[in-house]
Parts: C-alpha cells; sequence; structure tokens
C-alpha cells in the first residue's frame, strides 16, 4: 500500500492491430521514497496495478483527462492552464466529448468500479475517507513550484523543438531531461522526493541516449513521479501553494458529470501564477 500514486496515462489506447501505448507508474510514501515504480499498457491493466497498491487514504495523481462534460472545444481547466501558464510556455491539449483521447474517462470509471473517489477540491481531499484520484498536469507541477527554478520556461524534455534541425532537437532534448532530473534529485523539497530509493526511478540519473522510444519510456516513468508528487505536495500545502483550475468562483465552469464530479486540473502555483491572467 502507498500513500501516493503517480500515473503518466498513456494517450494511446490501442487498435486490433496496434498495442496500447506505456503509462508509467510511481508508488511513493509519505517520506518520498518510491515504493514501487514501473509501466503497463491498456486501461485495463493501469487500473489493476492501481487497485493492488492503493491503501486506505491514497491520493491517486493522474496526468489524463478524467472528467469530460463539454461537447466540443477545450475544457475550462485546460483553458485555464494557458492562461496561467502561458508565460512559461505551457498549454493544455484540448478535450471534449469528442475526443479520441478517452484513456482518462475509461481509467476512472473502472477506478470508480472498484471503490477509488474523484476529488475536485482541497477540502474533499482533505476529508476523503478513501482512495480518491485527480487529475494534474507535470508541466504546472514544474513551473509551479519555485524551488525548481524554471523560472522562464518549461523545461523541454518530452517534445522535439521544430524550430531546429532533429539531431540538434534530440541532443538538446536530452539535456533537458538530465538536468530536470538533476534539479529533482539534488534540491530540497518539501515534501521530499527520493528518485534514487528505487531502482527504477533511479536509473532516470543515468545520462540520456537520442533514441527517441528509448526516451519516451524514461520520459512515462519521470512523469510519473512527478505527478505521485504533485499529490504528497498537494497534501502538504493545500490552497497555500495549489490551485484547483476550472471551479473557482467567479469564472467559467463546465458542468459537472451525471455523478456530480466536477471537470478540473490540479495545478501547483506560485502567487503570480494565480487569478484570471495569472
Amino acid at each position: 500500500m502507498s500513500d501516493y500514486l503517480g500515473v503518466d496515462l498513456a494517450w494511446g489506447l490501442g487498435t486490433p492491430d496496434r498495442a496500447p501505448n506505456e503509462t508509467g507508474l510511481v508508488a511513493m510514501g509519505a517520506d518520498g521514497t518510491v515504493i514501487d515504480a514501473g509501466w503497463a499498457r491498456g486501461v485495463d491493466a493501469v487500473a489493476a496495478w492501481i487497485t493492488a497498491h492503493v491503501g486506505p487514504r491514497t491520493l491517486i495523481a493522474v496526468d489524463a483527462s478524467l472528467v469530460v462534460t463539454n461537447p466540443t472545444g477545450i475544457r475550462e481547466a485546460e483553458r485555464q492552464v494557458g492562461q496561467r501558464y502561458g508565460r512559461w510556455k505551457v498549454a493544455a491539449n484540448p478535450t471534449n466529448l469528442a475526443s479520441a483521447a478517452s484513456a482518462g474517462a475509461r481509467l476512472l470509471d473502472v477506478l470508480t468500479a472498484h471503490g477509488i473517489g474523484y476529488v475536485s477540491s482541497t477540502a474533499a481531499m482533505r476529508a476523503r475517507t478513501g482512495p480518491v484520484a485527480f487529475e494534474c498536469y507535470p508541466y504546472t507541477t514544474l513551473v509551479g513550484v519555485e524551488e525548481l527554478g524554471y523560472d522562464v520556461e518549461r523545461p523541454r524534455y518530452k517534445r522535439l523543438d521544430l524550430r531546429i534541425p532533429a539531431a540538434e532537437a534530440r541532443t538538446r532534448r536530452a539535456a533537458a531531461f538530465d538536468e530536470l532530473v538533476r534539479r529533482l534529485r539534488e534540491t530540497p523539497l518539501d515534501p521530499p522526493l527520493s528518485l534514487d530509493s528505487h531502482p527504477l526511478t533511479a536509473g532516470l540519473a543515468d545520462p540520456s541516449v537520442l533514441h527517441g522510444p528509448t526516451h519516451k519510456h524514461r520520459e512515462d516513468l519521470l512523469d510519473g513521479a512527478l505527478c505521485a508528487w504533485t499529490a504528497a505536495f498537494w497534501e502538504r500545502h493545500g490552497d497555500d501553494r495549489v490551485q484547483v483550475l476550472g471551479a473557482e468562483p467567479g469564472l467559467p465552469t463546465d458542468p459537472a458529470d451525471e455523478a456530480g464530479r466536477q471537470p478540473v486540473v490540479v495545478a501547483l502555483a506560485r502567487p503570480s501564477q494565480r487569478g484570471p491572467r495569472g
């Protein structure tokens, strides 16, 4: 059983002729120790891993769109990601009921069937009496925590920079990944995150390679760790250092779903990232 679970849910669900993409998974204790880590393919396998690791009050952070009620366009929480974090070159992919990116909604349905709830406010997170899940976004975590030092823009450790030659872009991406891992390992963080406490996450400190699939494999695991740490951070700091996008009074919101769940994104935030335009 773990206090916090991080799930970097893959967008690709798979088809009869194509396997689903990998999902990075990390289980973490309250002291920042990584208890378990790995990868899974497909919603059912991810849900099985989650249910095998939950405890009485496990907080589960998922990088995927969990509650989607808008028929077209972009969810209000996603719009607010761009409004608040755009200065750091962070935006969210739009999700709606017509979107093919339905892995998160499917996962939430499976977790609900296993008695795992959903929270969309700090008060509900604090008051939980069982395991619960919420939606987050690793980029807002990285630029929302001043201690990590990403004061100008997000680290480019994911997609290639298409403005430069591919070979150079791969080299820069690898360097950005390695620098991010260095900061996570060496920066004093509250709550702590100990990547070195598990062989798989400790391996993230090995020098990156330029091979695209290998990089993506490592990136998925790192994002899983960032999600788990986001859950720990939310519990540690609450509304003092975290904002819940898509549910703020006086701002546009999407309707709740038939179960009464509000579409939101839990985002770590500097003071300058709060408010309608940050």
